[in-house]
């Protein structure tokens, strides 16, 4: 079962991950930062992982704690609910567009954590949002799924679409690469024979 539950807790955030790697898309998400919270359900909805996020943090200094905890954690489950990858695609990639936006993400489960991220924002807060979030998130979940992620923001005017389209094909490529390979009968999909 690709199931897997992480809890984090520090002196800065308190946070429980749940994740289903086979689900259908749905999210319940309490993290107490709104813009993070409706970017999290684009990896539910269109990853089609159920995901529960549980996050309270010192939002009374900022959000920067509690995103990135957050990735660590999704991470850390990301991690346990794949295994040692036997039998998964391995590789995932994702073209997004919204309106003027379009980004491309590219996954690998590489057991080697990288993350190459190259979006710029055009503002620097979405709402109440800080952008520089969208990466310390990103970097956080990299690290503790050792996975090598590619993001690409190709063009957009508008942060919000940006941000959205990332987390969308971040979603997609996921999705792709923790797929089930029928054609791959078991096998751990690298010439090493662990990943």
């Amino acid at each position: 079962m690709r199931h897997a539950e992480i809890t984090r807790n520090t002196l800065e955030t308190q946070i429980r991950v749940v994740v289903d790697l086979d689900g259908s898309g749905t999210s319940k998400l309490t993290t107490g930062v709104g813009f993070f919270d409706h970017m999290l359900d684009q990896i539910a909805r269109h990853g089609m992982i159920d995901l529960t996020v549980e996050a309270k943090g010192d939002l009374h200094i900022d959000a920067h704690h509690t995103v990135e905890d957050v990735g660590i954690a999704l991470g850390q489950a990301l991690s346990k609910a794949v295994g040692d990858k036997k039998g998964l695609r391995r590789y995932g990639n994702a073209y997004v567009p919204l309106d003027e936006a379009l980004s491309r993400v590219v996954v690998d489960l590489s057991g080697r954590p990288g993350l190459v991220f190259n979006v710029p924002f055009t503002r620097a807060t979405i709402g109440e949002f800080d952008v520089d979030l969208v990466r310390e998130f990103f970097q956080g979940l990299v690290n503790h799924a050792a996975i090598t992620v590619h993001i690409d923001a190709l063009r957009g005017d508008n942060s919000h679409h940006q941000a959205e389209t990332v987390f969308k094909a971040f979603a997609r490529a996921l999705r792709m690469a923790v797929e089930a390979d029928p054609r791959a009968a078991g096998a751990i999909p690298s010439t090493k024979g662990a990943l």
